[in-house]
């Protein structure tokens, strides 16, 4: 299991875009493909996998996930918006990333709200969380080998990947029900 260790240690679960890596200037959609491209190809499973689309980017705008454009150009706060939605729309629904960003949207427009400093907040906790989850995985990693040592296999490696992928897969299901708990505490006061 110490190739697990190893295995955690090396690879990249989390990458943001800071405010430093989006340009003081106005963006074409091709540009702003491209910086997301290069800034979340770590992240990609495979060469095929694309981090963002103009078919996505059409159909955020479509969606109402981000508010209108001008002149065919994307702004820092675009830039931003799309960020969050990139890492939302990885555990939550279409929807729920909606209604979520509904009122940051119209503090944007309607009260011009500074997303910059929510922002750098906003990519602080992702680093935070990194950490944490960094520590729990180890914790995990520590606690699938107690566990499987009452599982003696010519397959134990096997066994031991396959318990830690399920506690995973299980901590994902439970951040993400959480998650939509609290969606669905947004869209109640958005009614009321």
């Amino acid at each position: 299991m110490e190739n697990l260790h190893d295995f955690f240690k090396q690879i990249q679960l989390n990458s943001q875009l800071s405010l430093d890596d989006i340009p003081n200037l106005d963006l074409y959609m091709d540009q702003v493909i491209q910086l997301f491209e290069n800034k979340f190809d770590v992240l990609k499973r495979d060469e095929q996998e694309k981090v963002l689309t103009k078919t996505m980017i059409n159909n955020y705008a479509k969606g109402k996930l981000f508010y209108p454009i001008e002149n065919k150009k994307y702004s820092k706060d675009h830039l931003m918006l799309i960020a969050m939605i990139y890492q939302l729309k990885g555990a939550l629904s279409i929807s729920d990333v909606k209604t979520t960003l509904h009122q940051l949207n119209k503090m944007i427009t309607e009260e011009n709200f500074i997303l910059a400093n929510l922002y750098e907040s906003y990519v602080q906790l992702a680093e935070d969380s990194m950490q944490q989850m960094k520590s729990e995985t180890e914790q995990l990693i520590h606690d699938v080998e107690e566990h499987s040592k009452s599982l003696p296999s010519q397959n134990a490696d096997y066994l031991q990947e396959l318990l830690l992928v399920t506690s995973l897969a299980n901590m994902s299901n439970y951040y993400r029900r959480a998650a939509e708990k609290m969606v669905d505490r947004i869209a109640n006061k958005m009614d009321t």
